[in-house]
């Protein structure tokens, strides 16, 4: 791609607005906070902006909204590590929502680290397959990634004609096709919006049903659904290799559900006990440190619904077995729905989880 190709972030995102339309609502102080910087932004004040919403989240430090909207504003001011290191911090403690990815990947593609940002995008399509932005922007990727093959074939060889007509056509494709109509340009973007009917950065909430989003709801904790365990669900073994043993589908079904329910319910130490000695502690975390973050997040004022559908058992080694589903979680102002899979390994009879990961 040439040397000019430039990717950008809109300026204004209506995070408010969002919300609404995706069904999830703010709490008032939030809103609040939101709306003055959004102004603020909109007036040509990031700095200000940023000092808002520096605030608000030195009031609720882990809020993953107004995280995602300083990474934003961060953006705007040009501060790209800041801003880096804000959506990496966020897929790293919500890795089932997929905003923070995408706009992960714009602020790779913007330093032309297209590996990264392929990377990126495709756990944000694992999180959330009908997210079009994230499947558009890799496409984008890819056409980059391609430029840059043809560019170095013909810096090895003028000549190839095949590879010189490749690169034309990509650059007619790409550089020449601008997104939602509009005069072309020959300066390509990565899109951080969601589609033209959507002026608005998508902020880090639920994965959009299909259906038509009914209106908001003020939320209030009393409202929100009693904490649930994961409902019975009728788990799927994947035939063992023969000669294998046979699965033990009722065990690990049973071991999942009374994961989920002991999330659901709070009961922390339950929760944490369904982890083996060897878990894969994600960010390079210790276990202790690791412990105290899931229990400040789970031991937090507000009901929280876990739901299990569509489990599919299959073995994973001597001892060890994949347990993989569908997630429905819901907790004040955060919903989301995601496939996760669990690796669990036998210990003494019981089934323990030694990896947990989004994805298959």
């Amino acid at each position: 791609m040439a040397s000019s190709t430039r990717f950008r972030l809109p300026l204004v995102p209506r995070l408010a607005a969002l919300l609404i339309m995706l069904g999830v609502s703010l709490q008032p102080a939030f809103a609040t906070s939101v709306q003055e910087a959004e102004k603020l932004l909109r007036q040509k004040q990031p700095q200000q902006a940023l000092e808002q919403i520096d605030l608000f989240l030195a009031k609720v430090p882990r809020d993953p909204q107004g995280r995602f909207f300083k990474g934003l504003i961060l953006t705007e001011l040009g501060r790209i590590p800041e801003a880096t290191s804000v959506f990496q911090k966020l897929t790293e403690d919500y890795p089932e929502l997929p905003e923070p990815y995408n706009n992960l990947a714009v602020l790779y593609a913007q330093q032309k680290q297209f590996d990264k940002a392929k990377t990126a995008l495709e756990m944000a399509i694992r999180t959330h397959p009908s997210y079009a932005v994230a499947h558009e922007n890799l496409g984008d990727i890819y056409a980059r990634m391609a430029t840059q093959a043809y560019d170095r074939a013909l810096q090895l060889d003028s000549s190839n004609v095949g590879a010189q007509s490749k690169l034309n056509l990509i650059r007619e494709m790409v550089g020449n096709a601008p997104r939602g109509g509009g005069k072309p340009t020959s300066t390509s973007t990565l899109a951080a919006t969601p589609p033209a009917t959507v002026t608005a950065v998508t902020p880090p909430v639920a994965s959009v049903s299909p259906k038509a989003p009914e209106a908001a709801k003020p939320a209030a904790p009393a409202a929100l659904p009693a904490p649930v365990a994961a409902a019975p669900v009728a788990a799927t073994p994947v035939e063992p290799e023969a000669g294998s043993a046979s699965l033990p589908v009722a065990d690990i079904t049973r071991m999942v559900e009374d994961w989920a329910a002991a999330w659901a319910r709070k009961d922390v130490s339950t929760y944490l006990a369904q982890y083996d000695s060897t878990f894969e502690i994600p960010g390079k975390k210790s276990r202790k440190a690791w412990e105290a973050e899931r229990r400040a997040r789970i031991d937090k004022p507000g009901a929280i619904e876990v739901r299990v559908e569509n489990l599919q058992v299959a073995r994973d080694g001597a001892d060890r077995v994949k347990a993989t589903f569908r997630q429905h979680y819901k907790a004040v102002g955060l919903k989301s729905a995601t496939t996760k899979t669990l690796v669990l390994v036998s210990r003494d009879g019981r089934w323990l989880i030694q990896r947990e990961r989004v994805g298959g």
